[in-house]
């Protein structure tokens, strides 16, 4: 059998024609050139992958360092100096077997291992890492704040050794340590502008994930040991039963931090390993964006006031979780509050507070849920209602009787666009004759990231991108690009990307917009509900007349430099 070589790995990948082979060992022996200088020197193949192929040669684990959480507690047993001279950086601590594990740029080197093994009375598990990671990771895990002052804070509950156990955790959960880490994951929510935070325990340590232009992003590993009391510290600022770990459980608390205040949505919910939490973050002095701030434009813009000028109807928002349908919402309704118009809304929660608007969070426990909050609104003289969510039968029926008589009414509804609305709302036991008559308008869409504008750089795509496009903009493609090249001053299509850097956290990405499709219900689109019609059945009419489409609008806004073609796939291909 023959041995294993660099070249016959990245060969049985395929990432390494016959051709590229010989070539590189005939440069390995006629040059006395290595392997991997010769395939990077040609650029045969991306470095991430042969440090791959190196792995597999050596059975050494390779790990990506951006896509890896890191603990406090094991960065601190190694010093930033052993850390910057020997290239490497520990990750994770397993405390039960004493193993460290570390990326290194050069995980062969058995004098480097046995020497951070004396050094840290551990056993060191190497790891194999791109060398421009490391360095890259040295530099922010080093000086980041969140990692050093949870690590301090750790290093005060080692001094007392054990924490309590469960039925204890009463004595622990006011100590500074505790406080200090919970304090300390929040403040850096708010500075990286988290959406929100996940706390999740798992086998061997807890992690701690932000959720940042809507993508999750893994910052901190905790020990397993301050997970409860961690937990414990949130449920008391939450008014939620810390002693009750079988059910999820529902709180809400305010938090300060340089002079800024935000209200945290807490969830939590038993998971195999322990409890989760889910912190959502409401900013009470943020702004509410207009239409045209999230990004609608154009006849989409022009369809939506109209709708909204009128006296009555009904008008929803349509897409998944976490797709901006109640912020769209509340820039409608600060559009159509004035001094002359009763404004009531039930949400659950009430994310954001609108001055002048009379806002109700439901509380089933109480009986007051979206329906029965509908029926008394009803009957507070109201000229606009707001409904958080239409989830129900009842639900339904009472909003397109709010729209009959005279209110305008808004709600969401969760379906992939805005022609799966119709379909949707009859199958929940709406009428199709009062549907025409109710519904006005239905707006579908999805939130994606904006390039950096710090790293942004322009670069010619290949024809396959081209030609996607172009198909998929259909008529809209030759303005767009005549457009874009007034602006650019060249021939061809040129699209933008983020190169990564200290502003977007290397993410290439920093800020949010959103895309949207907007159904008018006229005539046509009328007679196709009272046939009860699909939802392909309508977007294939309202194409023909004209709508533009979720993914049109996306590749229009990658025309125009605001995002990209991975971007909008991303959210947008369904």
């Amino acid at each position: 059998m023959d041995e294993k070589t660099l070249t016959s790995i990245l060969k049985e990948k395929k990432l390494l024609t016959d051709k590229q082979a010989e070539e590189v060992m005939l440069a390995h022996i006629q040059m006395e050139k290595g392997e991997e200088e010769v395939i990077l020197e040609e650029k045969f193949v991306s470095p991430e992958e042969v440090i791959k192929a190196k792995s597999e040669l050596y059975g050494v684990p390779f790990i990506d360092l951006e896509k890896v959480g890191f603990s406090p507690v094991s960065i601190s047993y190694v010093p930033r100096s052993v850390a910057e001279r020997y290239r490497l950086i520990p990750f994770a601590l397993d405390e039960k077997t004493g193993t460290l594990s570390v990326a290194m740029s050069n995980p062969l080197d058995l004098e480097t291992i046995d020497f951070l093994e004396r050094k840290t009375e551990l056993k060191v598990k190497p790891y194999m890492a791109l060398p421009q990671q490391v360095e890259k990771v040295i530099s922010v895990r080093y000086e980041q704040e969140l990692t050093l002052q949870v690590k301090e804070a750790l290093r005060e509950t080692e001094k007392k050794k054990a924490l309590p156990d469960l039925d204890h955790l009463d004595e622990v959960i006011r100590e500074a340590p505790v406080a200090k880490i919970v304090s300390t994951i929040l403040q850096f929510a708010m500075r990286s502008q988290s959406s929100d935070v996940h706390i999740e325990p798992q086998e061997e340590d807890s992690r701690v994930r932000y959720r940042v232009d809507g993508i999750l992003h893994e910052k901190l590993l905790l020990p397993k040991k301050v997970h409860d009391a961690v937990v414990s510290r949130i449920k008391v600022l939450s008014d939620m039963k810390i002693d009750e770990r079988r059910v999820p459980q529902d709180g809400r608390f305010s938090f300060t931090a340089n002079n800024e205040e935000v209200d945290l949505r807490v969830s939590s919910a038993p998971t195999v390993y322990g409890e989760k939490i889910v912190m959502r973050l409401l900013k009470k002095s943020g702004k509410i964006p207009t239409l045209a701030e999230l990004g609608m434009r154009g006849k989409a813009l022009r369809d939506v006031e109209e709708a909204i000028a009128r006296p009555q109807g009904m008008i929803i928002a349509c897409g998944p979780t976490g797709s901006g349908k109640t912020t769209t919402l509340y820039s409608v309704l600060t559009k159509v509050s004035t001094v002359k118009v009763n404004v009531m809304t039930v949400e659950d929660p009430v994310e954001y507070q609108i001055e002048g608007v009379n806002q109700v969070q439901v509380n089933p426990q109480a009986g007051l849920t979206f329906a029965s909050a509908l029926r008394s609104f009803l009957r507070q003289d109201p000229d606009v209602v707001m409904v958080g969510e239409i989830r129900d039968e009842e639900t339904t029926h009472l909003a397109i009787h709010a729209a009959l008589t005279g209110h305008l009414v808004f709600s969401t509804l969760h379906t992939n666009d805005a022609s799966g609305a119709p379909p949707r709302l009859i199958d929940m036991g709406a009428e199709p004759f009062l549907l025409v008559s109710s519904l006005t308008c239905v707006i579908a869409q999805r939130v994606l990231r904006k390039i950096c504008p710090d790293c942004r750089e322009s670069f010619v795509p290949d024809e396959v991108a081209v030609t996607d496009i172009k198909n998929v903009l259909g008529n809209l493609y030759k303005p767009l690009v005549e457009n874009q090249q007034k602006k650019v001053g060249q021939k061809g299509v040129v699209l933008w990307r983020g190169k990564g850097c200290k502003e977007c956290n290397n993410t290439g990405y920093r800020g949010r917009i959103g895309i949207f499709e907007v159904i008018n219900v006229d005539d046509k689109v009328g007679r196709l509900i009272l046939e009860k019609a699909s939802g392909f059945e309508i977007n294939k009419v309202m194409i023909e007349k004209g709508m533009v489409t979720l993914k049109q609008d996306g590749y229009a806004k990658v025309l125009e430099g605001i995002t990209t073609v991975e971007e909008v796939l991303r959210v947008a291909e369904f």
